[in-house]
């Protein structure tokens, strides 16, 4: 049986990417930070047959270390992992730290998570990471995550090489509705989504079945590699 670890499956994408997984009868692993967050996923998801939680912080060396060999065997592993509150704020007002600890979760995690997976993955296995529009359309305020997730691309060309023939690739998704936009907007968020599902060509904002058929189809797909799928309604068009 196939085995996926996602790694930011307590909510937003990677828990849209676990439902889609267990519903195809697919074992999976969720981890993340919140213990709390992770049992409410489980709960939700309600596939004790099939899931596992695992809590684990990315941005600590030992704690991936130690996650990725307590799930062993893998097939594929799956970063989704983000932290929207130190994400967006104007370069004046942008605290190192801040800048910090976007880079460690969006770019140090993966690389992390690479260095301690990459060689443990099954034959035909891969890693995927979470990239973002901002890298290609940045607005104000993001400029961190717009180098972060540029980085990111880049490295998942460079593990592509490093770590073949296990898979590397990025999803890139654009705007979309999780609860990650609570933290954002706050009750500004559906005016906000409405506002941005008005300016895209398709219409509409992503949902987290959206980009769990991305990353699903990324997964089943042996003859990519090095490549960055873009979900985003046309945003980088706009």
């Amino acid at each position: 049986m196939t085995h996926v670890l996602v790694i930011g499956g307590g909510s937003g994408l990677g828990l849209g990417l676990a439902r889609h997984l267990l519903a195809r009868g697919t074992a999976v692993t969720i981890a993340g930070r919140s213990a709390e967050r992770l049992a409410d996923a489980a709960r939700s998801l309600d596939r004790p047959d099939l899931l596992r939680t695992e809590r684990v912080d990315i941005t600590r060396e030992d704690e991936v270390r130690r996650l990725v060999e307590r799930t062993a065997p893998l097939d594929h592993v799956v970063v989704t992992a983000v932290d929207a509150r130190d994400a967006y704020f104007p370069i004046a007002d942008f605290a190192l730290e801040h800048a910090r600890a976007v880079l460690g979760t969006k770019l140090l995690g993966p690389w992390l998570v690479a260095k301690h997976a990459g060689p443990r993955l099954a034959p035909g296995g891969s890693i995927t990471v979470t990239s973002g529009v901002a890298a290609h359309r940045p607005g104000p305020g993001a400029s961190v995550l717009a180098a972060a997730n540029g980085a990111l691309e880049a490295l998942v060309r460079a593990l592509a090489v490093e770590l073949a023939p296990v898979r590397v690739n990025a999803v890139s998704p654009g705007w979309v509705d999780t609860p990650v936009w609570d933290v954002l907007a706050g009750p500004a968020k559906a005016d906000r989504l409405a506002a941005m599902a008005d300016r895209l060509p398709a219409g509409r904002v992503g949902t987290p079945e959206d980009l769990a058929e991305a990353f699903a189809a990324v997964l089943r797909n042996r003859f990519m590699t090095g490549s960055v799928l873009h979900v985003d309604g046309g945003h980088r068009l706009v």
